[in-house]
């Protein structure tokens, strides 16, 4: 856990790398960290809330003391949460360019669609921390990583694009395929992964085609 993990609003103990101590004390500490990390996190998950620091002491079996000892604030646990969460997510290789477009297109809106199904209690719940600066920075680096691996598995797509269609075509993957369009899908209209991720794909396609559409009649 690196000290990135947890950047609070307040005085949050800051990753155990700082002093951890081969002693028994810090063993038991790093025990403490990980159990209340892991009955925060299932209870997002089961929930789609930010779980109180009473009910995670509770669902822990440690001392609401304990769990402010290790981080300053809910908001803090939950940045912790966020970080532990991502960690464990394994990212799917990047899509080759090389593969057909229709293989290419199927690739990024499964692996999309499978890591957002994950994230999407954690998204919900960090609504009632909306201004957190932690929860803002790391939503900006996870859109351009997105953006980065988009130009990447439609490279040959985009190379034929001038810059400014370049840019508004990634504009639209970006809000079409995005971790809120994905929770709108799931969550408030209720549909399959199997439906969501074949809406995804034909929106895709479309983008795709009306672009390169529109390249070739200027």
């Amino acid at each position: 856990m690196s000290e990135a993990a947890v950047i609070p609003r307040g005085n949050a103990v800051a990753g155990l790398e700082k002093t951890a101590r081969p002693d028994g004390r810090n063993r038991r500490a790093v025990e403490t960290r990980r159990k209340v990390i892991s009955a925060a996190t299932a209870m997002i998950a089961e929930t789609s809330t930010a779980p109180t620091v009473v009910a995670v002491a509770r669902r822990a079996d440690v001392s609401v003391r304990s769990v402010f000892q290790h981080f300053g604030d809910v908001e803090s646990l939950f940045v912790t949460v966020m970080d532990s969460v991502r960690q464990d997510i394994v990212v799917p290789p990047q899509t080759s360019r090389g593969l057909p477009l229709t293989t290419r297109i199927e690739s990024v809106v499964q692996n999309l669609a499978k890591i957002f199904d994950r994230i999407v209690p954690l998204r919900v719940a960090a609504g009632q921390f909306a201004g957190h600066p932690a929860l803002i920075e790391r939503g900006l680096t996870s859109k351009r990583e997105l953006r980065a691996a988009t130009f990447e598995a439609f490279a040959a797509e985009f190379g034929v694009l001038d810059e400014r269609a370049r840019e508004e075509l990634a504009d639209a993957i970006g809000a079409a395929l995005s971790l809120d369009a994905w929770i709108v899908l799931r969550r408030r209209d209720g549909l399959s992964f199997e439906r969501a991720t074949a809406i995804w794909r034909l929106t895709l396609t479309a983008l795709l085609a009306h672009r390169f559409a529109a390249s070739t009649a200027d």
